[in-house]
C-alpha cells in the first residue's frame, strides 16, 4: 500500500507563474502539483497536495498529516520566516517534515535568511526552483523507508 505524503504550500504560492518569474520561475502551482504526483507515484507515495494563504489552515493540515501521513514537504512561503505557530505544529507531530523554498532564501533580503521552520524540520531544501519539491520527495523516501 502506498504511503501518503502531504505537500503543503503557504501564502502567495497560488500566484506562481505570474508572481516574480525572475525569482520563482514560470511554473504554476498546478504544474508543480502534477510533477509531485507523478514523481510521488514512482516513489510509492500518494501525494496530497494543498495550498492556503491562511496560517491556521496550514497548522490544521500539519496536525491532520501527523495522524495519517508518512511525511510532509512544506513550502511555508513567507510564514517560514515568521510563524512560531507552524514551528510548534511541526514539533507537535512525529512524522518527518522537509521545508522547501523555491528561491535561495539565504541569497535574498536579510529578513528571509532566518527560518522559523528549520529548527523543527528534518531538513531544508532551497534555491533549486520547483525541483526542490522533487528533491523533498526523494528525501522523504529516504527517511521513511
Amino acid at each position: 500500500m502506498a504511503q501518503t505524503i502531504f505537500v503543503l504550500n503557504g501564502p502567495n504560492l497560488n500566484a506562481l507563474g505570474k508572481r516574480e518569474p525572475g525569482i520563482y520561475g514560470g511554473k504554476t502551482l498546478k504544474d508543480i502539483e502534477a510533477d509531485c504526483k507523478s514523481v510521488g507515484e514512482s516513489l510509492g507515495f500518494v501525494v496530497d497536495f494543498r495550498q492556503s494563504n491562511h496560517e491556521g489552515v496550514l497548522v490544521d493540515w500539519l496536525h491532520e498529516a501527523g495522524d495519517v501521513a508518512a511525511g510532509i514537504a512544506i513550502n511555508p512561503g513567507a510564514y517560514g520566516h515568521t510563524s512560531i505557530a507552524l514551528h510548534d505544529a511541526i514539533r507537535a507531530i512525529s512524522v518527518p517534515v522537509v521545508e522547501v523554498h523555491i528561491s535561495n532564501i539565504h541569497a535574498r533580503e536579510e529578513f528571509r535568511h532566518k527560518s522559523m521552520i528549520a529548527p523543527a524540520a528534518k531538513g531544508m531544501i532551497c534555491g533549486f526552483g520547483p525541483y526542490g519539491y522533487i528533491l523533498a520527495l526523494h528525501a522523504l523516501k529516504s527517511i521513511t523507508q
